[in-house]
């Protein structure tokens, strides 16, 4: 069991059931990170790889780093829960059936492997074009019985990187931020050749600030569509990027999903009701998947 200093109590919730399944639990304590998406102390990650199994409730993500990815080339079964709440080992995304959630996902995964052009429609007007040409679908099911397999947990969300510097347009993102949390007014994102070139909104200053961290923090990094219909809208982005129909654009690194970009953080945004197409077939819209 991985954790940090901000949640330590679900750290030891974990550790204790591992005891009492008769696993040889072992659980590490680490200060938190500033940003989803940095990477852990090397100790955290040499014992990371150590692992058979990894369980990571923390603060701040570990997903999107080399750290987890190392784990699983390793062989690891790596579960992470950034901002992991107690109400959401019971309620919500966690409730669902896991098993139509993984064939929704493993579905819309195909149809993102075989697309090349991406028109995303946010706020009802706003356009956002991306290339996704060559680039392969994660499906993040909620479910990792293989050896090296991955994903957040509680889960259910497709996604891959886009062709860096391929993004164009405008976002409207009216659902949350990682880092920030549940939106109380709309952001509004500029985007072009593949990076965030100025925001609007209250929280403009506050998302800049966050990702110009790293000089690579504002680079489109992913493309992701929620596939679990019980997931709720909770401020944090790791149930609410779940929500079934939604879809969410992270800035930042993408090199352990199939980009090439490292910037030491990564930052999802998370779009309520948009429309998406893939190669002008209607694939996500009005709150549905298409699939």
């Amino acid at each position: 069991m991985v954790t940090d200093a901000g949640k330590v109590s679900m750290g030891n919730l974990f550790f204790r059931a591992g005891l009492a399944l008769g696993a040889d639990a072992v659980l590490v304590v680490m200060s938190e990170r500033t940003a989803d998406g940095q990477e852990p102390p090397a100790a955290v990650a040499a014992a990371m790889a150590a692992a058979d199994v990894v369980i990571a409730p923390t603060t701040r993500s570990l997903t999107h780093t080399a750290a987890r990815r190392r784990a699983t080339d390793a062989g690891a079964r790596v579960a992470t829960m950034p901002g992991i709440t107690e109400d959401m080992l019971y309620r919500g995304a966690i409730t669902a059936d896991y098993e139509v959630v993984r064939r929704r996902t493993e579905q819309v995964a195909r149809i993102l492997d075989g697309g090349r052009a991406v028109r995303l429609i946010s706020g009802e007007k706003y356009e956002l074009f991306l290339d996704i040409t060559g680039r392969r679908a994660i499906a993040s099911t909620g479910v990792y019985r293989d050896p090296g397999s991955a994903g957040n947990l509680p889960s259910g969300e497709a996604y891959l990187a886009p062709v860096e510097g391929s993004a164009n347009g405008d976002l409207f993102v009216d659902g949350s931020v990682a880092g920030l949390g549940l939106l109380q007014d709309p952001l509004l994102l500029h985007i072009e050749n593949g990076r965030l070139v100025s925001a609007e909104g209250p929280d403009a200053e506050r998302l800049l600030k966050l990702l110009d961290q790293s000089p690579q923090g504002r680079m489109v990094a992913e493309l992701g569509i929620g596939t679990n219909d019980a997931a709720r809208l909770t401020g944090t982005v790791l149930e609410d990027e779940k929500i079934y129909g939604t879809v969410h654009i992270a800035f930042g690194s993408n090199a352990s999903f199939g980009g090439s970009i490292e910037a030491g953080l990564h930052i999802d945004a998370v779009v309520l009701r948009p429309q998406l197409y893939v190669d002008g077939v209607l694939l996500v819209g009005d709150g549905r998947v298409y699939v």
